[in-house]
């Protein structure tokens, strides 16, 4: 059995999607960055966390690409091409995409009053234009971004669309919001998107 923790409302959603992909069995422990059990697990006290047994992995890529991979599944072979490409795009959305949102949310509500620069966002909106452009020319009529099949970045490349939303960045592509619009309506995404507001 794993257990997730973190809110679903964070990064954490990204793992429980993965869970739900996967079909897999999961407790949730759906609390806030640095709340009890995640500082207990990781000394930055960031979420999410996978409880693995008596182990615990942290960082929500490392945790997705470790259940792809043992699960044999969201993922192609370590050692061949496809890999390659699909590594490729996971390292393209965290520096390019992730990055960009986290730091604008660190300078608005994350780091300390004294230490933020509301301004950057205005930089940041302008880089993640130009990085967005380069997300389209390389999906172009693919349906995923490996193609016909769905894989790890398809899931970070989401839900950070739909952190860009509630951020403010833009998303002006028709291409990328079809993108969107067909991996949100998975079946493993509306069962992870209910954890988000239980009843």
């Amino acid at each position: 059995m794993y257990t997730v923790v973190g809110s679903p409302k964070t990064r954490a959603f990204r793992v429980v999607w993965a869970m739900e992909e996967l079909g897999l069995a999961y407790d949730l422990v759906a609390e806030p960055p640095r709340g009890e059990t995640a500082a207990a697990l990781n000394p930055t006290g960031k979420i999410p966390c996978l409880k693995v047994g008596d182990a615990t992995i942290i960082d929500s890529v490392a945790i997705l690409q470790y259940l792809a991979d043992k699960h044999d599944a969201l993922t192609y072979p370590a050692g061949t091409l496809e890999r390659a490409e699909q590594d490729s795009f996971t390292q393209f959305i965290c520096d390019e995409i992730d990055g960009a949102l986290w730091t604008a949310a660190r300078n608005k509500f994350v780091n300390p009053q004294e230490k933020r620069v509301p301004a950057i966002k205005d930089i940041l909106i302008w880089e993640m234009e130009r990085s967005l452009q380069a997300l389209e020319q390389r999906l172009g009529e693919r349906e995923f971004l490996m193609g016909d099949r769905f894989t790890v970045p398809d899931i970070l490349l989401t839900h950070c669309a739909g952190w860009m939303r509630s951020s403010g960045f833009p998303l002006e592509s028709d291409l990328l919001r079809d993108y969107v619009r067909r991996n949100i309506n998975r079946d493993a995404y509306k069962k992870a998107d209910a954890t988000r507001n239980p009843s």
